[in-house]
């Protein structure tokens, strides 16, 4: 009653070549094949004639402001140019930053620099001092041992 199964049987006997055509096995095996549906037709649109003297490109037009094609967000020169104006300034404040904090990085080096050759004299002042102690310290010790 609940038999959902087709009425070809699941496992052909494939010794049996007398049975059947060999499109009834394949079309237990692997189903129908599908139909690729047709395309809708369309008509051509044409070529496109252009004399040389007609002029081609976007036309300028004046649109009504409540015209919904004026409340595109397409911007007009003259925000444009505010914007390139803003975009100057911008960049212009922004050179003037790095070249200030350039300045100070500049200085600071200098600064670094001044105390490294101060401390590197000091240094060297430091090793002439401890080597002529050194030396004084030899002579003093192989004199005071030559008297005994």
């Amino acid at each position: 009653m609940g038999d959902l199964s087709p009425q070809k049987s699941q496992s052909p006997d494939w010794s049996d070549s007398g049975s059947g055509t060999s499109r009834d096995h394949i079309d237990v095996l692997h189903g129908p094949v599908p139909t690729r549906p047709r395309l809708p037709s369309r008509k051509s649109s044409g070529t496109m004639i252009v004399s040389r003297d007609a002029s081609v490109g976007p036309m300028e037009t004046d649109f009504a402001p409540d015209d919904v094609r004026s409340m595109s967000p397409r911007r007009t020169s003259e925000d444009i140019e505010h914007l390139g104006k803003e975009a100057r300034q911008e960049l212009q404040r922004h050179a003037k930053a790095l070249q200030d904090s350039l300045i100070v990085l500049f200085n600071r080096i200098e600064a670094v620099k001044e105390e490294h050759d101060k401390l590197d004299n000091h240094n060297k002042f430091l090793q002439k001092y401890i080597g002529d102690l050194m030396t004084t310290s030899k002579i003093t010790a192989s004199s005071s041992r030559a008297k005994k």
